[in-house]
């Protein structure tokens, strides 16, 4: 059976290496916002070209963090409208709904299934405040002309870049492209921990502070809260082994796109739509997503020739029960979307062997 991911498989080379962190860890005894989170901050605001970077517990809070310090600050206020995509994850619009701020989804396309400068055009009104840019699959899609897009309407530009942990687009890396980033290292992501965590990157000095103790109870010095925050830090653990994979990063990336390159030269099915990338660099291959029309007749073809597929996603966040002030909302690319998406295995454990036996399996389709 080739596994859609195989985490064990993925974190193997690590192995001693998180056993060496954990003794040190233990031996140290600092347990929460020590010296593996300040310097994993560093290291990966340097990996984004961005000036700060905030540890946190999840890449929702991170999202939540960012919408909450713009409040804070007085740049949004309660009930300002924010720009979402509308076949994104859910997190993406819970963050926007439970920072107290008015998610208004707007449909995507079907070449790279994410925003396009005229879907924010025909989309932006005057109670319009903010863009929330959706890196989906791990695709950057016209960075410089939604930035410039929003520059040019006043409103914040805020990525999710849970999916895009070193995409880099007209020469900007993901969460450096907008006011400020989200990232998830969620197990399964490119820059994955062995558990939740997230971060928050940015330029912006005021945020970054807000944010900071925004996210350790509103507090910038111990028993004094000036804000009214919540707790969510990354753990120190978790820190310490994301920075041993920090460093091959890039190098797990190239491997994902060279994958990539195989899979969108070589499997030629008419019955499959491939995904469309423009840019390699701009694309680190999160998910690598095909579109069928009989989904789940191919989803059972694939099963019984032992590799194993995910849908990203099966249902659309406007569908769901919790979302019911969507229900009357007609989004049809997004449906389209969600109704034909499947994600087969692409990651840097992918042996050549199989990367040809899933081809040839694709290929064989019918």
């Amino acid at each position: 059976m080739i596994s859609f991911l195989d985490l064990k498989k993925i974190n193997e080379p690590y192995q001693e290496a998180f056993l060496e962190k954990t003794k040190l860890f233990l031996e140290k005894g600092h347990y929460i916002l020590g010296d593996e989170v300040l310097q994993f901050e560093q290291e990966f605001a340097a990996f984004c070209n961005t000036t700060h970077c905030i540890g946190v517990g999840n890449g929702l809070d991170a999202l939540v963090l960012i919408f909450k310090g713009y409040l804070q600050l007085g740049v949004l206020k309660e009930g300002d409208e924010i720009l979402v995509p509308a076949n994104t994850y859910i997190a993406s619009i819970l963050a926007i709904i439970n920072a107290g701020l008015k998610p208004k989804l707007v449909d995507t396309n079907l070449l790279n299934y994410n925003l396009t400068l005229d879907a924010l055009e025909q989309n932006v009104t005057q109670h319009t405040k903010g863009v929330l840019m959706v890196h989906l699959y791990g695709q950057v899609n016209d960075a410089l002309a939604i930035k410039t897009f929003c520059k040019d309407f006043g409103l914040l530009l805020v990525e999710d870049a849970a999916q895009a942990h070193g995409a880099v687009a007209n020469g900007l890396k993901a969460g450096n492209i907008g006011d400020a980033a989200g990232f998830s290292f969620y197990p399964g992501k490119n820059l994955g921990c062995l558990g939740d965590g997230g971060a928050v990157t940015t330029n912006n000095t005021l945020l970054a502070n807000c944010i900071r103790s925004l996210r350790n109870y509103g507090s910038e010095l111990k028993y004094h809260n000036i804000y009214k925050g919540i707790n969510s830090r990354l753990d120190e653990l978790q820190a310490a082994f994301l920075r041993l994979k920090l460093a091959d990063l890039d190098f797990d990336n190239k491997k994902r796109q060279g994958i990539a390159k195989r899979y969108l030269t070589e499997i030629t099915n008419p019955m499959l739509v491939l995904p469309f990338v423009s840019d390699f660099n701009a694309h680190v291959f999160h998910i690598f997503p095909v579109r069928v029309e009989n989904r789940s007749h191919f989803q059972e073809y694939l099963l019984d020739h032992g590799i194993q597929t995910l849908i990203h996603y099966p249902i659309a966040p406007y569908k769901q029960e919790a979302m019911q002030e969507f229900k009357e909302y007609n989004f049809p690319i997004s449906d389209l979307i969600h109704q034909q998406i499947v994600s087969i295995p692409l990651n840097p454990s992918l042996s050549v062997d199989e990367q040809d036996f899933i081809i040839e399996k694709l290929n064989g389709y019918s």
